[in-house]
């Protein structure tokens, strides 16, 4: 029988306790609170609960809607809004990838985006998109998209989405560096569209 020397035991465990995992939430636009909105009620900013001390910032305006996560500056929450060209709507699901520490860095939510082909209410079809963003920090108050995974295209997407976020959301510059697409891309993922603020922000 092979005997694995205690420090090297301690190393693998330590390594093993620091893997990344996942925390869930449910945003409840009900109990966010409002802090900008148009009198025609076409655009609105909210702030809602998040994981921990990290919250959510929700924005719509004309059937889009954008998400930050984290103590963004006010430049960004002015500045920001990251969506897709079709009418769109985010589920209220967060998947928050976390570090060895249990902070927040990612996270993964799903984008139902409409095709543009349909136009009735009763009959018009959703491409569904899982969105990876970056969480801001206090040293770095900037949240954008990191990657988009067409979670109908792909079997894995869940999984391909967390390998974004874990290899892709550390070190990525907000406002410089450009999110991309994994897997395949069908016809119904849509075109992002996105307004930042210029690095450094």
């Amino acid at each position: 029988m092979r005997v694995v020397p205690l420090f090297l035991a301690a190393t693998f465990y330590a390594a093993t306790a620091q893997a990344n995992e996942s925390a869930y939430t449910d945003r409840n636009l009900d109990a966010c609170k409002t802090l900008a909105k148009e009198e025609e009620g076409e655009s609105i900013t909210m702030k809602c609960a998040g994981y921990g001390k990290a919250p959510v910032y929700f924005k719509e305006g004309d059937l889009r809607q954008s998400q930050a996560y984290g103590p963004i500056s006010k430049d960004w929450l002015d500045g920001a809004f990251e969506t897709f060209g079709p009418f769109n709507h985010t589920n209220a699901k967060i998947e928050w990838r976390l570090d060895g520490d249990g902070a927040p860095f990612a996270t993964v939510v799903r984008w139902f985006v409409a095709d543009p082909e349909t136009t009735s209410d009763a009959d018009t079809r959703y491409g569904q998109v899982l969105v990876v963003s970056t969480v801001a920090t206090t040293d770095n108050p900037t949240s954008c998209v990191v990657g988009y995974v067409d979670a109908l295209e792909n079997k894995d997407a869940n999984m391909l989405a967390r390998q974004i976020a874990d290899k892709e959301a550390d070190g990525f510059t907000c406002g410089q560096d450009e999110p991309q697409w994994q897997g395949k891309r069908g016809n119904l993922a849509g075109e992002p569209m996105r307004t930042l603020p210029e690095a450094g922000q």
